[in-house]
């Protein structure tokens, strides 16, 4: 069992909370994510289940056993840094196996565990070469062997894709989820890249400001955001926030630059005439006239400030006063920037939230 468990976990530098009371559990064999911007506490978190940072208070548990206070090598953990952090005078194999001269390891087992990482990664040609002799994302496997080849309880990643280039990203993205998944290891891995944490996680916890937001699947965090905040920051483009007035009974929203009129479930939410929400629109849920059912439609027009294609969608800003509107529509709807367009918003897929940002169930 190598479930890993934070219990009102804080860290302080000096007067600075950077990390306040977090509470998360990671399952045994899953793969979470630490998302947030940047500053938000996440490679903190990550450098203390490493034991490379102190814990100011709270507790860590790793298969029920407390490493809150123990050494980094007593830990059993393995981390791959952002930086690859390779020895230069050593080459692959050396790198590989360091370790496991460290703790000892026989000669004949070493050569065994270095061979059949080596072939899992496909680096077998790469042994005999030193670090400089090799390409970023070669680097980059051998960074993530030498984690592999330990066996630990559990990876951690450090951001270890942002030194690439934008298709090695993505071919290390695809190469780290297929291990992840044939080796079944506990793994946490930290971005700042959405993309990343969507595609990877099997669950996703989002910080801001050394708190966690909240903690799902991505799709629990895409469908039902908790908060505007997780709402802004998962999805691109971002979800559309318009601050709203509920109006006629409970029935629509005005959100000042639009009205939506019989807004689906919101009577269910029990707003009284006059209260203050936020209004959250997906870009897909904004869609070509005509496109949505008459009884779950609200038009609005503006003018088009920015036209994006991106091959099988179109992103579009629409200006609605002071506000801009984000708009994914498809190829086939291609304006100009300056002109005029009319658009139907998806009542069914409105999300609201209250004053404080904190999601409205319905």
């Amino acid at each position: 069992m190598a479930n890993v468990v934070l219990r009102g976990v804080s860290k302080r530098f000096g007067k600075q909370d950077v990390i306040r009371a977090l509470d998360l559990e990671i399952n045994d064999g899953e793969l979470m994510v630490l998302v947030g911007p940047s500053g938000c506490g996440k490679s903190t978190v990550l450098r203390m289940i490493a034991g490379l940072e102190e814990v100011s208070e709270g507790t860590i548990l790793l298969g029920g056993r407390d490493i809150t206070r123990l050494q980094p090598k007593e830990r059993d953990v393995a981390m791959v840094f952002q930086s690859y952090a390779l020895y230069p005078h050593m080459t692959v194999r050396q790198n590989l196996e360091f370790g496991l001269k460290v703790r000892g390891v026989p000669r004949a087992e070493r050569e065994r565990m270095v061979g059949g990482t080596a072939s899992m990664l496909e680096i077998g040609e790469l042994l005999e070469r030193r670090p400089r002799q090799l390409s970023g994302g070669q680097r980059q496997r051998v960074a993530v062997g030498r984690a592999i080849v330990r066996e630990p309880s559990v990876f951690l990643f450090d951001e270890p894709l942002s030194n690439l280039d934008a298709r090695l990203r993505t071919q290390t993205r695809v190469e780290i989820a297929r291990l992840q998944r044939q080796l079944g290891t506990t793994s946490i891995y930290v971005t700042h890249d959405q993309v990343e944490a969507m595609t990877l996680g099997h669950r996703i916890a989002v910080l801001k400001d050394g708190r966690l937001e909240q903690v799902g699947t991505p799709s629990d965090l895409y469908q039902r955001p908790a908060t505007t905040f997780v709402a802004s920051f998962i999805g691109s483009p971002s979800m559309t926030l318009l601050p709203a007035r509920v109006i006629s009974g409970g029935l629509g929203l005005d959100a000042g630059v639009l009205t939506l009129p019989a807004v689906p479930g919101l009577a269910a939410r029990r707003l009284a005439d006059g209260s203050r929400v936020i209004a959250g629109i997906r870009p897909e849920s904004v869609r070509p006239e005509g496109t949505v059912a008459a009884n779950r439609a609200a038009a609005v027009s503006g003018e088009v400030v920015v036209v994006e294609p991106l091959g099988a969608q179109v992103h579009v800003q629409l200006k609605l006063g002071e506000t801009m509107l984000a708009a994914m529509l498809p190829p086939t709807t291609m304006p100009r920037p300056g002109e005029q367009l009319t658009l139907a918003i998806d009542l069914g897929e409105l999300h609201l939230f209250d004053e404080a940002g904190r999601r409205l169930e319905g």
